[in-house]
């Protein structure tokens, strides 16, 4: 996908976590685009490996900063929490360009954005480990797979983790029932 219309969708992806009362920090952005692009397969070309926080892209670290460049977004400082991206007044003349593609998407965004927009960093964090975990082990069990995402993140606790596996599996099963092509978690 050509960068100007993933400006659109990421600009539009943005706007919608607002309209649905997130707080649209970059972690907010990092995972839903994470989940816009794994699990319903929206072909945004972003890598992720899970770092700190869960999964995490570089690239889209990139992008969200060369859109602010590009005066497409902007950080609305929240004290005395850290800012917030919210899309500007410029990025609708982006996504006026492409109604086509948003569109087309617009069905992935909203899946996403019902399922993340009220969830805090650390649900996000939980979430977004889970589904990272269960798409690379997807025949195994919801204990094992709890347990791998225990050991990659020793804060959560089994409990946790298994909620969160448990909330993934539901999720996926969502989407493959709502038509997106999402692996069997």
């Amino acid at each position: 996908m050509d960068r100007v219309r993933k400006a659109g969708l990421l600009t539009r992806l943005i706007e919608e976590l607002h309209n649905k009362g997130s707080w649209c920090g970059e972690t907010h952005v990092q995972k839903a685009t994470f989940f816009l692009q794994e699990l319903t397969k929206v072909p945004l070309g972003f890598d992720f490996i899970l770092y700190k926080h869960g999964p995490f892209s570089f690239d889209l670290r990139d992008e969200l900063t060369a859109l602010r460049a590009d005066g497409l977004l902007k950080l609305e400082t929240q004290w005395p929490y850290g800012p917030r991206i919210s899309p500007t007044q410029q990025s609708e003349y982006i996504k006026s360009r492409y109604p086509m593609t948003l569109k087309k998407y617009e069905t992935a965004i909203a899946f996403v954005t019902n399922h993340l927009s009220d969830k805090d960093v650390v649900e996000l964090e939980r979430l977004a480990t889970a589904f990272y975990v269960s798409r690379l082990a997807e025949e195994t069990s919801v204990d094992e797979r709890a347990t791998r995402l225990t050991s990659l993140k020793p804060h959560i606790s089994q409990e946790n983790a298994r909620s969160a596996i448990q909330a993934i599996d539901r999720i996926a099963e969502e989407a493959r029932n709502t038509g997106f092509s999402t692996p069997r978690v």
